[in-house]
């Protein structure tokens, strides 16, 4: 984000304990943003912010521990940011999970319910609350974390990806209701070397870019 100046500006990363949370966090931060960072648990939450914290950015670094779909838990992030930094100007929605490796028709509800309450209802739970706290009145950006996935099949990660593919167009949808006052776009990585897309790198890492 270099040349970005975000001061003043604040920002909740969901899913930001490691990974492409964790470098999305420390990025904004840098950029003089005060972050909000979520995680499943207050000690990993806690850990990345001191991550963050430590890297010498400009923004200050707060780590709150939220479930993606624990909707109470969400509602507390989003009320604790707006009454800590007067503020929610962005939302990153990266929280993700991929329980369903193999093939669609091999997945049972519970995995197929986790994979599509993480990745697209969280969304949708983040992205009202913040509306309703924030950005419906005074604005903002949402950037959802989709995959490549989202636009073709591939062996193995068919729940997963149809999650994405789901996001993508959640996306679209979110942006001609919110506009426009509220942008709303998605980003969609490749293979990114985290724990969530191990099965994809770890034996075969080699080959990737």
């Amino acid at each position: 984000m270099t040349g970005l100046d975000l001061t003043g500006r604040t920002a909740i990363v969901t899913g930001a304990s490691r990974g492409i949370g964790l470098a999305v966090a420390r990025d904004l931060a840098a950029a003089g943003a005060n972050v909000v960072l979520t995680s499943r648990k207050q000690d990993a939450a806690d850990a990345a912010a001191a991550q963050v914290t430590a890297a010498g950015v400009r923004g200050t670094a707060l780590g709150v521990g939220a479930h993606a779909v624990d909707e109470d838990a969400a509602r507390r992030c989003v009320d604790l940011t707006v009454e800590r930094f007067g503020r929610l100007d962005i939302l990153v929605n990266n929280a993700g999970t991929n329980p369903a490796f193999g093939p669609v028709l091999a997945q049972d509800h519970a995995r197929f319910a986790k994979t599509f309450d993480v990745n697209l209802w969280g969304p949708v739970l983040w992205t009202s609350l913040a509306v309703q706290a924030w950005m419906g009145e005074h604005g903002g950006a949402v950037v959802n974390t989709a995959s490549i996935g989202g636009m073709a099949p591939e062996a193995n990660i068919g729940l997963y990806n149809a999650s994405k593919a789901a996001l993508i167009h959640l996306t679209r949808q979110l942006a001609l209701e919110l506009a426009p006052r509220v942008r709303v776009n998605a980003v969609a990585p490749g293979v990114v070397r985290t724990r969530l897309a191990e099965a994809l790198w770890k034996d075969h890492e080699d080959r990737l870019p």
